[in-house]
């Protein structure tokens, strides 16, 4: 490996990154020396800029790049896996910041330019995770987004919920954390590398060297760890009590942003790192062990959630075991993968981002004229705003996978996958799960359409939340009408090429 000095890079593939930070550090001093002449609005604006200038700058990246491109011994690597999951966390974070524009009028936030710059860094780590072949890295990224997400779910002082939700935040996401640690740690005393794909060939020469246990176990660690990130079974209870106390825009930003990120930091370790660990004879271990083990957190993560839902009151308590069962769904392509499987799991993630971050505004919205976040706020919805009305309803069919929706086809792009490895007990729980799921999406529509609310006076809906609402409900409709538009550019333009038979050596085909 050669060795480069600072200036031999080529740092404008870093970009994106660098426009994060600087818009972060800059809003920082603003806050503090203008704060009161500037006004949080502006930083809130500022913010937005930030992101669409890194995205464009996401984009000219993958036009230019032709193979991945590495920085510091290979811990950065800049390639079209991580700039199709940056796209999806600068859309997620971009939506974030929009619905926060309406939301912190209500002041119940008080340190509003935290609020924004703390946003951008969260994001940062995000991006961090994306772009990490470094076990270093890889974790510096997560404390990143993680630090940012705890203070953010924290920053309603004078709420109980939320000073309940951000203590019990930072405390298992600190027990995660430790367990992540802890499957790293028999990593490197494995391999003695933090290098991920050096780590795959030291891996597997472990393995046949009699510590295939050791490395079972490491594979547990880091799966059971990272379930955290992205709301899976075991490691999921964190979630109802912090998207409950979370203000709104963040409860949307951790069901999609954050979620997006762990499945990013899951494919690119798990499967790179382990791909070849085998038991010497023809068994591969990923494929066959690892990917039974994740199969189970599959659908233990699919039934929990859906039947947890089934018992909640509280909108946002039920969209937090919802998203435990949306992590099922997507961790199936996963089990074992096909060379399908990056774009397919793109593809889910894009329609759970549209619909999320619309349901979760329409929620805004109703909670804050209801002034509460039961399920009996959207009694009368659709008598009182018919627009509203029928935007939740597609989000909600599109989560429970109704045709025509975005979320339809990703489920239906995962059972086909599911089917196609033979899984048939998966794709019987990803069915009899979608099935259970209907009984809780279709309450809050029966709700809206067929229980008299408290008022039939028109719901007060801000002009740009309208707009916003309406947007992602005709996206949510036209991708689920023309799915081949997202999967197919992702293919052309952002597929990493998995070619499992490929990427393993002659030895372990």
């Amino acid at each position: 490996m050669d060795v480069k000095d600072i200036f031999s890079y080529d740092w404008s593939y870093l970009l994106p990154e660098f426009i994060i930070l600087g818009f972060a550090t800059v809003l920082s001093l603003l806050d503090l020396f203008a704060g009161k002449r500037l006004g949080k609005q502006v930083i809130g604006w500022l913010s937005l800029v930030g992101v669409v200038l890194a995205a464009v700058f996401v984009f000219a990246n993958e036009s230019s790049l032709d193979k991945p491109y590495s920085y510091m011994a290979d811990m950065i690597r800049i390639d079209s896996y991580g700039n199709a999951f940056k796209l999806l966390f600068l859309a997620g974070t971009a939506f974030a910041l929009l619905l926060s524009l309406s939301y912190l009028k209500q002041r119940e936030v008080e340190h509003q330019g935290e609020y924004y710059y703390l946003l951008l860094t969260a994001l940062l780590g995000a991006m961090v995770m994306a772009s990490s072949a470094d076990l270093i890295t890889l974790f510096v990224g997560l404390e990143l987004l993680s630090l940012s997400s705890y203070v953010l779910v924290g920053l309603r002082k004078k709420s109980l919920h939320s000073n309940e939700s951000a203590f019990k935040y930072v405390v298992t996401g600190s027990i995660a954390t430790a367990v992540t640690l802890f499957g790293m740690s028999y990593v490197y005393g494995l391999t003695g590398t933090t290098h991920v794909y050096e780590i795959a060939g030291r891996l597997a020469e472990a393995s046949m060297a009699g510590y295939s246990f050791l490395v079972y176990m490491a594979f547990v660690f880091l799966a059971v760890g990272l379930a955290f990130k992205i709301s899976a079974v075991p490691n999921h209870m964190w979630a109802p009590d912090v998207y409950q106390g979370a203000p709104t825009p963040v409860t949307a930003f951790l069901a999609v942003v954050s979620k997006a990120a762990g499945f990013a930091l899951l494919f690119r370790l798990l499967l790179v790192s382990f791909l070849y660990v085998t038991d010497g004879v023809s068994s591969r271990f990923f494929f066959e062990q690892g990917s039974f083990y994740l199969g189970l957190m599959a659908a233990l993560s699919m039934i929990v959630g859906n039947t947890m839902a089934m018992r909640q009151t509280n909108v946002k308590r039920m969209m937090a075991y919802s998203g435990i069962a949306q992590a099922g769904y997507l961790l199936v392509s996963f089990v074992p993968p096909t060379t399908l499987f990056f774009s397919q799991a793109i593809f889910y993630l894009f329609g759970y981002l549209l619909v999320s971050f619309g349901a979760f505004a329409v929620i805004m919205v109703v909670s804050r004229e209801q002034q509460s976040e039961d399920l009996k706020g959207f009694a009368g919805l659709y008598h009182r705003s018919p627009a509203m009305a029928i935007a939740m309803t597609i989000f909600l069919l599109s989560l429970a996978g109704i045709p025509v929706t975005a979320g339809f086809f990703g489920k239906f792009y995962l059972f086909m996958g599911s089917l196609a490895q033979e899984n048939y007990w998966l794709s019987a729980t990803m069915i009899i799960t979608s099935v259970i799921s209907y009984y809780y999406y279709f309450g809050i529509i029966r709700q809206m359409y067929m229980r008299p609310g408290t008022s039939e006076a028109p719901l007060p809906v801000p002009k740009g939340i309208w707009a916003f609402v309406l947007v992602m409900a005709v996206a949510t409709v036209f991708f689920g009408a023309f799915p081949g538009l997202v999967t197919d550019y992702v293919q052309a333009h952002f597929n990493p090429s998995f070619d499992f038979g490929n990427m393993l050596p002659p030895s372990f085909q």
